[in-house]
């Protein structure tokens, strides 16, 4: 299965192209770029002002209201510290690069820029987390509405975090493909005693939702991720959000992947088998004619 890139590669692209004619005295050009991604989030790279030596990144998150009680205010200013700014118009966070003052560590600039979404859903996250290390009892469960009609709950006790994200899906056999990658994650789990535990169920929200508002429906599912310890450390933490915070996105990626793959298949097979027809289908008696000269010839 193809593990999604956390970072996004079109910011990181530009930013390469913009520092590399920096350092190499071009002449900066102007740019004003607006990028779509995942969960309906939005990124606009731009000149602010028309100042052409200023590369502003924005991000707008339709949940980050919910992220901001959760801390993600602060986790952005720990992250990128002197270049965030103002965020422009219609976005929630901003960054301002100046190309005229190019910073030492610039990969590492680059990297961090391209990872702005990942470090805004890191907030809930860590915070999280940091309740379960500290054995923190009684904490209120977090709820991101990160889609529309699609919600993400985390829930910390002393022994684990639990994360459920609920989903909808479109079509009745997008519930059967599901649940296949539900039974995978289960196989893994036996191959691998270290991964968490996942649990799917359909329809109705899983006990740790009882009481609360979840949606029920016969296109509703909840994948629920049961985070131990050896999850949560602060050795591991990050690789830990790097996977968890688009498994949303992976999960419907490979569901259409898997369809497409079936519909391909499928026409593959049809063509064999028009062909096997083809080659059944007894040949047409040749009929010989003749021309009014008494000449032969035979109609195709």
């Amino acid at each position: 299965m193809i593990i999604l890139e956390i970072n996004n590669r079109i910011i990181e692209d530009t930013l390469q192209m913009k520092f590399s004619n920096a350092l190499n005295g071009g002449k900066p050009d102007s740019i004003d770029i607006k990028i779509a991604d995942f969960d309906g989030v939005l990124y606009h790279i731009s000149n602010p002002d028309g100042d052409k030596t200023k590369v502003m990144i924005s991000i707008s998150l339709k949940f980050y209201n919910d992220l901001r009680k959760h801390g993600a205010d602060a986790l952005l200013k720990r992250e990128y510290g002197d270049f965030l700014c103002t965020p422009e118009p219609d976005y929630d966070v901003s960054v301002l690069l100046d190309l005229e003052n190019l910073p030492a560590n610039r990969e590492e600039v680059i990297k961090k820029v391209g990872l702005l979404k990942r470090n805004c859903f890191a907030s809930v996250f860590e915070k999280y987390f940091e309740f379960q290390e500290k054995e923190e009892t009684g904490v209120e469960k977090a709820v991101v509405h990160y889609r529309d009609d699609e919600t993400m709950y985390v829930q910390a006790q002393p022994d684990r975090v639990t994360v459920v994200f609920s989903t909808v899906f479109k079509d009745d056999d997008d519930v059967i493909i599901g649940k296949v990658f539900m039974q995978e994650f289960k196989e893994g789990r036996r191959a691998s005693q270290t991964a968490p535990q996942v649990l799917f169920s359909h329809k109705e929200p899983p006990l740790e939702l009882q009481g609360t508002d979840a949606a029920t429906g016969d296109n509703i599912g909840y994948i629920t991720f049961v985070l131990e310890p050896r999850h949560t450390n602060r050795k591991a933490r990050d690789n830990t959000i790097n996977l968890i915070h688009i498994f949303r996105d992976y999960l419907h990626y490979h569901i259409k992947c898997s369809k497409a793959y079936i519909h391909s298949r499928m026409r593959a097979r049809t063509s064999e088998f028009l062909k096997v027809l083809n080659r059944a289908r007894p040949e047409a008696e040749v009929k010989e004619k003749k021309t009014i000269t008494g000449r032969t010839f035979v109609r195709n």
